[in-house]
């Protein structure tokens, strides 16, 4: 599989405090890849600055080729990045089918959102059918479950035909059902998309995650398999809490 996203050397600082730290990642076309790593270890700080969002100090981000860095966000988009955020984004007063025709629109001239559209567009109905919210187009975002408005956001990346998409914890707060229905979706996804989630439910990666990045302290600890990280006594050793200070200690003892 060929390279779709690639990070190198990146370096992210906070008022001193360096969130991200000479970070390297290489995501192919195709994959599912989850980064998960303790809370503050940077993996939404680094979605961000993939997005646009965040400028860092160092380092290159190139998608299919071309840097993002530098780039404003609307035009990272239009390029096929799409993400969504740990609490769903819909118009809750609108209707299921007109955000996502609203979404789909974006990559539309402004002559065209002026024009009264008539019926559903193909776009639209294929993201009803992909997200399995056919039955509830026509209600308000607002009577939809919580796992139901995490489907309709990722619905609404679909309309606008991203090559890559970034899902920052996508089953938080989600129902056993709802979180396996995800997990499936994820994988119906990347059968024509690249997917890159953030996730912290243990239980929903070993179920389906294949390839996976731990981040800890602004970097990568270590990459590999489900079986392979789990395995890592480094990764055992993040999620046990012990601290960088005590590890080193350990280690010169």
């Amino acid at each position: 599989m060929s390279t779709l996203l690639e990070v190198r050397d990146l370096e992210v600082v906070f008022d001193g405090f360096r969130a991200i730290d000479k970070l390297d990642l290489t995501v192919a076309e195709g994959e599912v890849r989850f980064l998960i790593g303790p809370n503050g270890a940077g993996k939404t700080t680094l979605i961000d600055v993939i997005t646009g969002l965040t400028k860092p100090a160092a380092g290159t981000v190139t998608f299919a080729g071309e840097s993002l860095l530098g780039r404003p966000e609307h035009k990272i988009v239009r390029m096929g990045v799409g993400r969504t955020f740990q609490t769903a984004t819909v118009f809750e007063q609108l209707t299921v089918v007109e955000n996502l025709d609203l979404a789909a629109t974006f990559r539309q001239p402004m002559r065209a959102l002026l024009r009264r559209r008539k019926g559903i567009g193909d776009a639209v109905a294929a993201a009803l059918d992909t997200v399995g919210l056919h039955d509830q187009a026509g209600s308000l975002a607002e009577v939809l479950s919580h796992g139901q408005k995490q489907w309709l956001e990722i619905g609404m990346l679909l309309v606008q035909d991203p090559h890559l998409l970034l899902l920052d914890e996508p089953v938080a707060g989600m129902s056993k059902d709802e979180r396996a229905r995800t997990g499936e979706l994820l994988h119906q996804i990347a059968e024509t998309k690249t997917v890159v989630v953030v996730e912290h439910d243990m239980e929903f990666l070993r179920r389906f995650a294949n390839q996976v990045t731990v981040m800890h302290e602004g970097t990568v600890l270590c990459e590999g398999t489900v079986a392979q990280v789990q395995a890592d006594e480094r990764v055992q050793e993040v999620y046990l809490g012990r601290s960088r200070d005590k590890r080193s200690t350990a280690e010169v003892s």
